[in-house]
């Protein structure tokens, strides 16, 4: 038996790949077609930490860490005869499905682009879920990272996972109603439907995990030596706004607030993150579940005024003098939204936060002084502008 991390030479699926492999014998599978730095090349970033072939990664796991269990599968999950290969020669305990294109503004460029997002992302999850159930695989706990983008801006505060309907004096527990704002995020929202439905026909457990924001730069894993180290993207497209705020604020730029910053975001850090998939491959207590369930992957909701302002206090520890400005908000979104999202299940799942939004932006600024010419060679990156393949 082993465990398949999908989008393992990914920014979240690399470091959990680690953690997994340092915590079980089990063969763990890294599965990647290695897309995402072909996307973030093609709008003209890079990542601002460098990262090492998965080879040098897997080695340097063997040396630095005693990871002697990971091995490599390259493939196009979009393929279905690759997958059913993939199935019935590893015969997964349990995968961890990281493999997505997960940028929202990627996926809005245009339509060639929202295209290719969805089919990407939906294809690949539709042909590991019948892969299982065609392959006799249906006891594989199927774990998704999917968004809690799924659940949009409503006004009231975010269940984890359904929601109570009342109509005409009844009431029931349905799935929360897709609320997504991009057609990235409208994929997650057909993945939690379709996994929801593979439980339902096949009985597979599934594990639906709503990943809010992710920010950090490392975990205890890829700190031991920098070809360990995962990526970290920091461009208007494919960098998170923490991510894109620090790399502004270490290239001398004000840190740019579209609009009145006051919604609040749902966040989690790369460590936190890392861990409750961790957990839930390797079967810890309460890990495995016989039936669906939904998690929300996060530890806090934050304002982006009060990223802003995180930043700019911790940035003063690095000697940086940072400003913030606030521009027109290109995005349709409730500036003033205060988002209140329920995470019980998950906080038990990683038995509470272990890492601060400020221990985080801390870290976060120490790594990119350190890389400060990569960041100010793309800092054009910073704001949407003309891609570099013309469109």
């Amino acid at each position: 038996m082993s465990v398949i991390v999908t989008g393992a030479d990914g920014y979240l699926g690399w470091p959990t790949a680690l953690r997994i492999g340092s915590r079980t014998d089990e063969r763990v599978v890294l599965v990647d077609n290695f897309a995402r730095r072909e996307w973030v090349e093609s709008i003209g970033s890079t990542s601002a930490v460098p990262i090492a072939s998965i080879d040098d990664r897997i080695a340097r796991a063997s040396d630095e860490l005693g990871v002697e269990n990971l091995s490599l599968v390259e493939g196009d999950l979009t393929d279905r005869a690759f997958v059913d290969r993939l199935l019935s020669v590893h015969e997964p305990e349990t995968i961890i499905h990281t493999a997505a294109q997960p940028s929202a503004p990627y996926s809005q460029i245009n339509g060639e682009r929202a295209n290719y997002t969805q089919h990407n992302n939906l294809q690949a999850t539709r042909n590991l879920l019948w892969g299982l159930h065609e392959g006799g695989l249906e006891d594989t706990h199927f774990v998704e990272t999917t968004t809690t983008g799924v659940y949009g801006a409503p006004e009231f505060p975010i269940p984890e996972g359904g929601a109570t309907m009342e109509n005409q004096g009844e009431r029931d527990d349905v799935p929360f109603p897709a609320m997504a704002g991009s057609w990235y995020h409208l994929t997650k929202s057909h993945d939690a439907a379709n996994m929801r439905l593979a439980h339902k026909q096949f009985g597979i457990p599934i594990s639906d995990v709503r990943t809010a924001i992710v920010y950090g730069t490392e975990t205890d894993e890829t700190a031991a030596d920098p070809r360990l180290a995962t990526r970290f993207d920091f461009d208007y497209y494919f960098g998170v706004v923490v991510h894109r705020f620090c790399a502004q604020a270490v290239a001398g730029y004000p840190m740019t607030v579209y609009g009145r910053g006051e919604q609040r975001k749902p966040f989690v850090a790369l460590e936190d993150a890392v861990e409750g998939l961790a957990r839930l491959a390797i079967n810890g207590p309460n890990a495995r579940p016989d039936d669906h369930v939904v998690y929300n992957q996060v530890t806090r909701a934050i304002s982006i005024v009060e990223i802003a302002e995180t930043i700019a206090d911790v940035a003063g520890e690095f000697g940086l003098d940072v400003e913030v400005e606030h521009f027109e908000n290109p995005r349709e979104e409730d500036e003033t939204h205060k988002m209140e999202i329920e995470n019980d299940r998950y906080d038990d799942l990683i038995g509470g936060q272990s890492t601060t939004f400020e221990e985080g932006v801390r870290q976060i600024l120490g790594t990119l002084v350190d890389h400060e010419e990569t960041v100010t060679t793309h800092e054009d990156r910073f704001l949407p502008g003309v891609l570099t393949d013309g469109e």
